[in-house]
């Protein structure tokens, strides 16, 4: 081995050594920016689920009144409306 060859070697080495880095960087980068987005993922899905239970929890209370106005009596309803007028008009 002659020392043409030998610098050619130590290049080839260097060559390959400082490519692996580059790509072992973009790599990390890809990893990292990919751990980020299922974060933002996460936390939209979150959001959302608080949304839907809040709507779940509405439409429950609308149920509920819903179910009594239709097992009630008509006289306990109508004396109901009655008074939340008045207290309406109490307001007032």
């Amino acid at each position: 081995m002659n020392i043409a060859e030998a610098i050619a070697f130590c290049a080839l080495v260097i060559g390959v050594i400082s490519g692996a880095g580059i790509w072992l960087d973009a790599y990390k980068r890809r990893l990292t920016n990919r751990e980020k987005e299922l974060e933002l993922q996460a936390r939209i899905a979150e959001g959302r689920h608080r949304d839907t239970r809040s709507e779940v929890g509405e439409i429950e209370q609308r149920l509920r009144v819903l179910e009594r106005i239709a097992t009630d009596k008509g006289n306990l309803l109508s004396e109901e409306i009655e008074g939340l007028r008045g207290l309406r008009e109490k307001v007032q």
